[in-house]
């Protein structure tokens, strides 16, 4: 227990080094802005409304949890995230960070996919993870691999395209720090393959070079 709480420890401090550095999301005008879903009374701040700071409390602050595993059995991928972000947070709107668990069953796979709005710190708590990201075509599409254990720390810059892979023969999980209180995500499978509506399948043979075919059953599976 005092690996994984000196680990966490670990994460935020470096997250919160970067932040002070460069932050990505507008930097607060107050000491806080609790997020409410009401506009009555209320105060509309980068996306959400602002809670009367007289009503505000200790537990606008606070996400119980992240000591529990997410259920990796729920997708065929093997992989789980526990979002700490502004919806599940109300405290952090306008704080520029969020937070997130990731689990991993034997070979789960986060797959690739991109935060428009943030930077990813992530550490290794258990098990071994295959990391990486791609650079952009200004780079190159340069892909940076790097393979992590316990204690391990990793970056995924602002919008690029990353993933993370289970290595080991157990189960794994990590913590992550994003630079915004809303980073999103896009996954470049579904979203190629299983927008709605589809994306035409002329336009997708063309740009992946294959057959017709190949693209009606990645859209199938996606769908």
């Amino acid at each position: 227990m005092e690996k994984i709480r000196y680990l966490l420890l670990l994460t935020l401090i470096a997250l919160t080094s970067s932040l002070v550095a460069s932050a990505y999301d507008p930097s607060p005008l107050q000491d806080f802005c609790v997020a409410i879903n009401n506009p009555v009374d209320g105060v509309f701040v980068n996306g959400k409304f602002c809670k009367d700071p007289k009503q505000v409390k200790a537990d606008d602050f606070f996400y119980p949890g992240l000591n529990k595993p997410g259920n990796t059995a729920a997708t065929p991928l093997g992989f789980a995230v526990t979002p700490v972000a502004v919806d599940q947070l109300a405290g952090l709107n306008t704080l520029g960070i969020s937070f997130a668990r990731l689990d991993f069953a034997p070979y789960g796979l986060n797959p690739p996919h991109t935060h428009p709005r943030g930077t990813e710190i992530l550490v290794v708590v258990e098990g071994s993870l295959f990391v990486g990201f791609v650079a952009s075509n200004q780079n190159n599409n340069t892909l940076f691999t790097k393979v992590l254990n316990p204690g391990d720390v990793f970056v995924f810059p602002i919008g690029q395209i990353h993933f993370q892979l289970n290595v080991g023969e157990g189960k794994a999980f990590a913590f992550a720090g994003l630079s915004s209180q809303n980073p999103g995500v896009i996954t470049i499978a579904n979203a190629v393959f299983g927008s709605k509506p589809p994306i035409r399948v002329d336009l997708l043979a063309k740009a992946f070079q294959v057959d017709k075919s190949v693209i009606n059953y990645l859209q199938k599976q996606f769908s």
